[in-house]
């Protein structure tokens, strides 16, 4: 990168570091560190819940995610407006009623403490381990391109998050929050208009839609029913509104933003401004990911996306057999970008055999240059042992810095670091309040008055983000960095989700009941997940996905088939 990308990268994170700590400064009790002092308007709730999710892998896995597959991911959300709804009716006015500091002590209200224990317990391990990949998935990446050492960058996140979620708490997050929506939204923004001026002068905005159109990358909603599928329509509107329910309502780093509001109504609107906003936020960053595929079908792209894994590659006996790959996808990408120009120029004849004839010549090139591409990861696998062959999150950061001007490169990179802080602050602020109020004050010291919790809040917090940089040191690459959360929300979401399920519409259900229904469901969506990867799943062979629905019903069902037991 050049001087001014690197003095507006930096200049960006320590400017959004010093404000948080600035608007926070003088907080000194309870209220003010863990609610911000419900005070917050809903347009910042809105904000603040909308970046909390929006983690430095959705700008970084996301368009990625659509260069390869195209733009059907968009339909996991399809789910999140009708789970606002349902938080909004349901979850959130009992939250208020009882002024509760996290999500879980309501479950101590309507059924014990071991109830509550046990929900904040498991909030604790896949939130713990989410705050260590929001903060490796985009150091992987960073360290990559920018040569950096992979734990430096680790510390670097998440040192600068540490200082302003210690500091001010609740109120830090959600202030630094807008400033980091505003420069993640305008980032993406930006580099979605030089996606598209960045094609050839010849090529309009026309010409690249039909592109992205007839090679499938436009593909928005799949109707097909296959529990296989992971996004699909089907799996949007119920696997996915399992999901958000669990999310949104039961997860402390979601129920905290929304419960720094200066009243229910408040609460309400950032709930549903987030439910109208979020599915258009992905729907165009997806959109950026199907453009930047378009700019390659006339740019030569890389064989392989990772730079540095290329340049290992280069070095071994295997550089001779990768070379010959790239040079057979460069023979091959001549001919199709030549059969692209007659795809346009039969969608301007309107002759449908024309368009037809060309448009499975390009797609039949697509294949092969796939099948190149797939070649050149065997290669490396041999070549590199142990290197990751997954390139997909590298897509497209790799084309910010070969086609983006001075200056666009550094904001860019500081999109995806405000990205990963925002996320991160949220996971470390809420994991900071459960272990105070719902292990430490309940359980070890219950009679410390407010200065001494608020102390111990900070320390928490501190703890909890000293072991997520150590976490994020130890991981090592998924499939997909996006799926790897969403993979990990539901295995553990839906136990929660069904636990608090049960405590809103099932009264005659009691403690023990639900309590060992949680533990077994928990043991099975795990065991039933393990199935699924050895490919013995039988009838419960599905998306990861579907694993949210069916944990919460199965909560649901053991539950009553427990207390039908107790009372024979």
């Amino acid at each position: 990168m050049s001087t001014i990308d690197w003095i507006v990268l930096f200049g960006t994170l320590v400017s959004i570091v010093a404000y948080g700590v600035w608007k926070t400064r003088g907080t000194k009790d309870m209220d003010s560190y863990l609610r911000g002092g419900n005070d917050t308007k809903w347009w910042a709730i809105g904000l603040s819940i909308m970046a909390t999710q929006a983690s430095a892998i959705t700008f970084l896995s996301t368009p990625g995610q659509a260069y390869n597959d195209g733009m059907g991911f968009v339909q996991f959300y399809f789910g999140l407006p009708i789970a606002m709804i349902i938080i909004a009716v349901f979850f959130l006015p009992i939250y208020y009623k009882l002024k509760v500091y996290t999500a879980y002590e309501y479950l101590e209200t309507r059924f014990d403490m071991k109830t509550r224990m046990l929900a904040a317990f498991i909030f604790l391990i896949q939130r713990g381990l989410g705050a260590g990949i929001t903060i490796y998935a985009p150091s992987i990446i960073l360290s990559s391109l920018l040569g950096w050492d992979l734990k430096a960058t680790n510390i670097v996140i998440g040192v600068m998050v540490i200082i302003y979620t210690v500091s001010g708490g609740t109120k830090a997050v959600t202030q630094t929050q807008k400033i980091q929506m505003g420069i993640m939204m305008g980032g993406m923004v930006l580099a979605g208009i030089f996606v598209i001026t960045s094609l050839p002068s010849s090529v309009g905005f026309g010409d690249a839609m039909h592109v992205a159109g007839k090679m499938g990358k436009l593909n928005v909603v799949d109707f097909t029913f296959d529990l296989e599928n992971r996004y699909s329509f089907w799996s949007g509107l119920t696997g996915a509104v399992f999901l958000f329910m669990s999310y949104f309502g039961t997860d402390q780093s979601q129920v905290q933003r929304y419960l720094s509001g200066k009243s229910l109504s408040e609460s309400r609107l950032g709930l549903m401004m987030n439910g109208l906003l979020k599915v258009p936020m992905q729907f165009i960053i997806l959109f950026i990911g199907a453009m930047v595929f378009v700019y390659y079908q006339y740019n030569q792209p890389p064989v392989f996306f990772n730079d540095t894994v290329t340049e290992q590659v280069y070095e071994t006996e295997y550089a001779d057999d990768f070379r010959a790959l790239e040079g057979e996808y460069e023979s091959i990408f001549s001919n199709k970008r030549e059969a692209i120009e007659d795809l346009n120029a039969a969608v301007d004849s309107g002759n449908e055999t024309t368009i037809t004839n060309a448009k499975t010549e390009v797609n039949r090139l697509q294949r092969l240059s796939d099948e190149i591409r797939d070649e050149a990861k065997t290669v490396i696998e041999a070549a590199v042992p142990g290197a990751e062959t997954n390139d997909k999150d590298y897509v497209f950061m790799t084309f910010v810095m070969n086609v983006l001007p001075i200056g666009i490169v550094g904001l860019l990179f500081a999109v995806i670091f405000s990205a990963a802080m925002s996320s991160t602050s949220s996971e470390l602020n809420a994991l900071g309040s459960t272990t105070t109020i719902d292990f430490y004050k309940r359980r070890v010291k219950q009679d410390a008055d407010d200065l001494h919790y608020l102390k111990s809040s900070k320390m928490f917090t501190l703890a909890w983000g000293i072991l997520a940089i150590i976490v994020a040191s130890t991981l090592s690459l998924f499939e997909n960095l996006i799926q790897a959360v969403n993979l990990i929300g539901s295995l553990f979401y839906p136990t929660v989700l069904g636990i608090f399920v049960v405590a809103f519409f099932f009264k005659s259900i009691r403690s023990n009941a639900v309590f060992y229904a949680a533990v077994i469901s928990q043991i099975l969506i795990i065991y039933i997940h393990y199935l699924n990867t050895q490919g013995t799943a039988g009838i419960f062979t599905m998306g990861f996905l579907w694993y949210n629905a069916l944990g919460c019903i199965m909560v649901v069902f053991f539950s009553f088939l427990i207390k039908l037991i107790r009372n024979k």
